[in-house]
């Protein structure tokens, strides 16, 4: 039984270049997802991850033992906005306010009723009242601005800037949610070797 590389198959997705700003049509996927609000270091940010793991990683083993189908399990994502984009800048920035959805990229081959029973399973075998929050649905990006941050959260702010001025130079306007895609562990990565994709949607 051969293992399905999504990251392999998606690469313009979850790998692009670090040298230069590229632009990319995102396509419809499917997700397991969150919402939220609030710092990302705050409990509920947290939470959130944890109920969206188990659930996962339950349906991958699951189409393993039962389709005999395995897969990597993708990286966690975030779209993040706020009513009001001045607590996105530096001077005025209040992370408490910022409106958040955590997501985990599902393959084609999953469907509803493998979502619902792993949502099932996640929440008898942990105690998360979050998990009964996590919905399955598709989400389409489509024209889309992004490149690959290394380093720091922190230092992402030069990056997000190329973006933004990328878009303007294409005469585009921003649409949609700042995303990022965590392809590092912080627990295990050194702040300076972490990457991160920075996208932003856009209109023409």
């Amino acid at each position: 039984m051969g293992k399905i590389d999504l990251k392999k198959e998606l690469k313009a997705f979850y790998n692009p270049t670090a040298k230069e700003v590229t632009l990319i049509d995102v396509p419809k996927m499917n997700f397991i997802m969150i919402d939220g609000q609030g710092a990302p270091e705050s409990p509920q940010f947290q939470q959130s991850i944890e109920a969206l793991y188990p659930i996962a990683y339950g349906i991958k083993f699951d189409k393993k033992k039962t389709d005999v189908t395995d897969y990597g399990v993708m990286p966690l994502e975030g779209l993040f906005w706020a009513d009001d984009m001045s607590v996105f800048m530096p001077e005025t920035a209040d992370r408490n306010k910022w409106q958040w959805t955590l997501m985990i990229m599902q393959p084609d081959l999953v469907a509803r009723k493998d979502f619902e029973n792993a949502v099932a399973a996640a929440r008898k075998k942990k105690d998360n009242p979050l998990i009964g929050k996590v919905r399955f649905e598709s989400f389409t990006e489509g024209e889309s601005a992004q490149i690959m941050h290394i380093g720091p959260y922190s230092a992402e702010g030069p990056n997000i800037q190329k973006l933004h001025h990328k878009i303007a130079e294409i005469g585009g306007k921003l649409a949609g949610k700042h995303h990022e895609i965590y392809l590092s562990d912080p627990r295990r990565a050194a702040p300076d070797k972490m990457k991160t994709v920075v996208r932003q949607p856009y209109s023409l």
